[in-house]
């Protein structure tokens, strides 16, 4: 089925493309990598090492990332997040797939969404990711409403190798397409909507079967093949094989656990990185119940799902919200796409609008912020609160004054644009942030729980002692005793590491790196140093001061875990004992 396609289409995803391919590869190696990202990350660089690890539960992430750490020589944070940071920026050509549905305009705007949403950006940049999982179900379901059957039936099977973050969307989607089809079950034939969005050139994908029965048979041999060679990277690895399958038991696994994330910061946190996204999303919404809208509706629903799902998930965490991402984007695409048609004669008005609008959102802002330096309670803090709620009201009066002394529709399409404007310079803000281009210093919601924070520092004063006792950066092992972390394993693997629970009284080991509550018999032959390893943004127990800090400011009191490198005497100049190489 054609539509009518505009000018430049085509450079424009190409413009989508590069904005999102810019943002995921900008300094993607400078943050350490934590626990989650190192525990995949390790056994990817094993594999290209030789050995035969057990895999976590997403082996299309850590097969094929053991490739290029093969092929390169070795493992680095970048290479660890190469492909996640490509499958990210894949993700703003999955709206092609779906034109059919949501026309070609609405496509484009939300390709430029999906490039800069701060969730899928900070997912996108972070090592075996589910972000995998979006990307390919996605280009799996695109392509079976498209009746491209082997390649459905190829990123079918790469969507299952992605790791447990399938299930919840394949789960969430079930729901929706049930819900969707009981409600039209009940809706009289005769009662179709003239909206013109509505009409039969708009299939819908959730209800229909493009692909048909004489196709089912490429579709399949092609999820087999691929499932089995890459699942087991070409017959190298069988075990990555075994690994796809314990997805499911360990999404299973996670309605069993406990978390510390609450609900309220889950939804807080679409509030706080994509407040453009939900301003228009509200608006679809309510305009496509009114209207009957056969998109808008079954979006809708689909976001609904995916909220409860993962704000009732036991284990839930901030990424859980990746799948929210998409429909929350689309609701928004297609509210953003009708504010587009300004009359060239209007031009002028309503940039005049925007304009007025983009001032006071700005000032209320920087009052809001300037609450960082106002003592609270105070006369002054309060006056801040004041002057914010004021210039919220001025804005809505603003609006009101204008459409009702001048013209409804610059009203409406001025405000639309004029806040979609300033609400998109901070939800840009946040886009920096989850992308980590502020430093590990400045914590986001959407980042891990705990990350290393003195890696850089630990390993250079381990690869110091090792170059003065031997001239080599890497060649003096070191030992571990009674610390679980694997990013600390990965921040040491050009050393031979190796994990103790105890000493042997008859080993002296070269390096020893042990929590604060140390063996006392090290502090007789060795030398201690402390670093600040993980620490935790302590987003649970923030008052309102500290949100509003960190809000303005990126700044968040944090729990710090302290370890401690023990050095044996001799490794350094001025011992008695040291080796001159």
């Amino acid at each position: 089925m054609k539509y009518r396609h505009f000018k430049y289409e085509g450079w424009l995803y190409g413009l989508a493309f590069l904005l999102a391919l810019g943002f995921r590869l900008a300094k993607l190696g400078a943050m350490p990598l934590g626990d989650v990202e190192a525990t995949s990350a390790l056994q990817a660089l094993q594999i290209a090492q030789g050995l035969k690890p057990a895999l976590a539960p997403q082996p299309f992430y850590t097969l094929l990332t053991s490739v290029l750490f093969f092929l390169l020589g070795g493992g680095t944070n970048f290479l660890a997040r190469l492909l996640p940071a490509l499958a990210g920026s894949a993700l703003v050509f999955v709206p092609l797939l779906f034109q059919g549905w949501l026309k070609p305009r609405p496509s484009l705007v939300l390709a430029f969404f999906i490039a800069l949403d701060p969730g899928l950006l900070a997912l996108s940049r972070e090592a075996a990711s589910s972000i995998f999982a979006v990307t390919f179900f996605l280009l799996a379901w695109g392509f079976w409403t498209q009746k491209r059957a082997r390649s459905f039936g190829i990123f079918a099977a790469l969507a299952f190798l992605s790791g447990p973050s399938i299930w919840p969307g394949l789960l969430a989607l079930g729901i929706a397409w049930t819900i969707r089809q009981g409600m039209e079950s009940r809706t009289s034939k005769g009662e179709e909507n003239s909206e013109a969005e509505n009409q039969p050139d708009s299939p819908i994908p959730d209800s229909q079967s493009p692909v048909t029965n004489y196709q089912l048979r490429p579709a399949l041999i092609s999820f087999i093949a691929t499932f089995l060679i890459v699942g087991s990277l070409f017959f190298m690895v069988p075990n990555g094989l075994g690994a796809a399958f314990t997805s499911l038991p360990e999404y299973i696994r996670g309605w069993g656990n406990s978390s510390s994330t609450s609900p309220s910061l889950l939804l807080s946190s679409l509030l706080i990185y994509q407040p453009l996204a939900v301003f228009l999303a509200v608006f679809a919404i309510i305009r496509g119940w009114l209207r009957g809208s056969r998109r808008i509706i079954p979006l809708s629903i689909w976001l609904l799902v995916t909220l409860l799902l993962a704000v009732f998930y036991p284990s839930r965490q901030v990424i859980d919200l990746a799948w929210a991402l998409i429909p929350l984007n689309a609701l928004a695409a297609l509210e953003l796409a009708r504010h587009f048609d300004v009359q060239p004669e209007e031009r002028r008005e309503v940039v005049g609008v925007v304009a007025l609008i983009v001032f006071i959102m700005v000032f209320a802002w920087l009052d809001l912020a300037a609450l960082v330096w106002s003592p609270a309670p105070s006369a002054q803090a309060n006056l801040r609160v004041w002057l914010f709620f004021g210039s919220l009201l001025l804005l809505a009066l603003s609006i009101i004054l204008i459409g009702a002394g001048w013209s409804t529709r610059m009203a409406r399409y001025g405000a639309m644009l004029g806040l979609t404007a300033a609400l998109g310079i901070f939800g840009l803000s946040g886009a920096v942030g989850s992308a980590g281009l502020r430093g590990a210093a400045f914590p986001e919601l959407w980042w891990p729980a705990s990350g290393p924070a003195q890696e850089d520092l630990l390993l250079t004063t381990v690869n110091n002692l090792s170059d003065w006792h031997t001239g080599d950066d890497n060649s003096v092992p070191v030992v571990i005793m009674n610390i679980d972390s694997p990013a600390l394993e990965w921040a040491l693997r050009g050393h031979a590491v190796s994990d103790v629970t105890a000493l042997d009284p008859a080993d002296s080991p070269s390096m020893v790196i042990t929590p604060v509550q140390a063996d006392p018999s090290l502090a007789s032959a060795y030398r201690g140093q402390d670093f600040i390893w993980r620490q935790t943004p302590s987003w649970q127990t923030a008052d309102s001061t500290a949100w509003i800090r960190w809000l303005a400011l990126r700044e968040m009191p944090q729990d710090q875990e302290t370890i401690i490198l023990w050095a044996r005497d001799d490794l350094f100049l001025d011992s008695a004992g040291h080796i001159t190489p």
